[in-house]
């Protein structure tokens, strides 16, 4: 009789200890089934300086921070070529919409299928969340890379013969 009394206790505490964890609601990419973003969803790390994650309803995503400060999505198109900064993190290339400053939304450029997270800067680094998550991000097969003015230029000039 007391161990079903302090089993139910401790079921009872357990459950009143996961209602106070917050779950964010996100929207599943468009291809957050592909495997490859398993892989990702895998190596996320559980926290992102002091920052702890928490749990989304959505396959393929990951959130940090109550409320949340950082979101992360996997399974989207990849972006087409682009005129947005391109900033290279931990070997992983992500075009960064300030659209929205001080939140950025940052999407992987050549990598299928494509990660995007959006951070509120005003609360935490992005570099330091970029850095955090490269090894994560970087499961994604490279299938391009950002180009700098000068080589894109290179890549442009008509070729000549000789």
């Amino acid at each position: 009789m007391i161990r079903r009394l302090l089993a139910l206790c401790a079921l009872g505490a357990a459950v009143a200890l996961a209602g106070c964890t917050p779950t964010v609601h996100l929207e599943p990419a468009a291809h957050a089934e592909d495997p490859l973003c398993a892989d990702v969803s895998v190596r996320v790390p559980e926290a992102l300086g002091d920052v702890s994650r928490v749990w989304t309803d959505a396959q393929a995503t990951a959130a940090w921070g109550d409320p949340s400060v950082v979101l992360l999505r996997c399974g989207l198109e990849p972006p087409a070529p682009s005129t947005l900064q391109c900033v290279t993190v931990g070997g992983v290339d992500w075009l960064v919409d300030e659209t929205d400053f001080p939140n950025l939304r940052m999407t992987t450029y050549g990598r299928t299928p494509a990660a995007q997270v959006y951070v509120d800067t005003d609360s935490i680094s992005s570099n330091d969340v970029l850095s955090a998550l490269a090894n994560a991000v970087g499961q994604l097969p490279r299938d391009s890379r950002c180009l700098d003015p000068d080589e894109a230029q290179e890549d442009s000039a008509p070729q000549t013969g000789t």
